[in-house]
């Protein structure tokens, strides 16, 4: 079958040839339709990010396609479905694997692109949020990188909860884009942006931050952190090393948690993919939110996708197809 590889880290991505995988007792194996780029993807094709043991060392997390064949354990899908769900990996190729415990069927209103936009998305943002935030309706949310795909899936999820919500981004595109979506929004790029963050929101007003940012805003969190307020650890793309106030964490209660949804183990996704599917699943199937795919680049021209992503301009997901599609 074929599958983007690459030779080195940082080498492009091109298309070769490798064999097609085989399904266990408890796999599909799909036909890849289409595909969610993150920015997993761009780390472990620099060397930064390898698969964890046993996982396909091909690039892709979240796919969506048709299923070909299935394991003898499979009960729940047929030849034939159309199904989304997440990977640990190889999703950046015509064939792969996907556990049936980390599986949906694709509604028939949904098409494939916007199948690929849910999975890391969405399980990151209802999880992170809901089961180790404890997000409940009338709190207060702080968002960064919130024109993300996992950002929008979390602003998303909070407003259809009740939460006021708040983000940050860095253009003022992406500002009009999240003050659809329900969210108000501050321009990081802005000389005066903390400035004008405390003084619209206040110390001790926000109940959960959702950081993708880390140590640039460290001293930020600690102030505006409500009591018993809950820092929500994604990525640290503004730094790894926190200054922590121990007196602020002792007195306001603070929790501080961090979360990765491809390092849970297959058991601990299975539970993570129930919950959702339980909670908030049924938001997605009828209207309450909604996948959010920014554009969309054949197989071939994934370089540029991960260039485009890299760039942070995208506003929801980066999607690849083996379809010539782009817009």
């Amino acid at each position: 079958m074929k599958a983007l590889l690459f030779s080195e880290p940082n080498d492009p991505l091109y298309v070769g040839e490798i064999p097609t995988p085989q399904p266990k007792s408890e796999d599909l194996l799909i036909r890849v339709e289409a595909v969610g780029v993150n920015r997993a993807d761009l780390l472990q094709r620099k060397g930064h990010y390898p698969p964890p043991a046993g996982e396909s060392p091909i690039l892709g997390l979240e796919v969506a396609g048709e299923v070909v064949a299935k394991g003898d354990a499979v009960t729940k899908f047929a030849v034939g479905d159309r199904v989304f769900g997440l990977v640990g990996g190889g999703a950046y190729a015509e064939y792969a694997l996907l556990d049936a415990g980390l599986a949906f069927h694709l509604p028939e209103h949904f098409s494939f692109i916007e199948g690929a936009a849910i999975s890391e998305a969405f399980l990151t943002a209802y999880e992170s949020l809901f089961t180790l935030g404890q997000l409940k309706k009338g709190e207060s949310l702080l968002v960064h990188a919130a024109a993300s795909g996992v950002g929008l899936a979390a602003i998303q999820l909070a407003v259809v909860s009740g939460v006021h919500v708040y983000g940050t981004a860095g253009s003022d595109k992406k500002i009009k884009a999240l003050t659809t979506y329900g969210a108000t929004a501050f321009n990081y790029n802005d000389a005066h942006f903390l400035e004008k963050l405390l003084a619209q929101l206040g110390e001790k007003s926000i109940n959960v931050v959702l950081d993708f940012i880390g140590a640039k805003y460290a001293n930020l969190h600690q102030k505006i952190l409500s009591i018993d307020g809950r820092w929500l650890l994604l990525a640290a793309m503004g730094g790894r090393e926190l200054a922590l106030d121990a007196l602020t964490l002792v007195t306001k209660r603070l929790q501080v948690r961090g979360f990765n949804l491809r390092l849970q183990s297959l058991e601990q996704k299975r539970k993570i993919k129930v919950r959702f599917e339980q909670n908030a699943l049924p938001w997605l199937l009828h209207g309450g939110i909604k996948p959010i795919v920014d554009s969309i680049y054949s197989m071939t021209e994934a370089n540029a996708a991960h260039d485009y992503m890299a760039s942070n301009q995208n506003i929801g997901k980066i999607i690849l197809t083996w379809k010539d599609l782009k817009k």
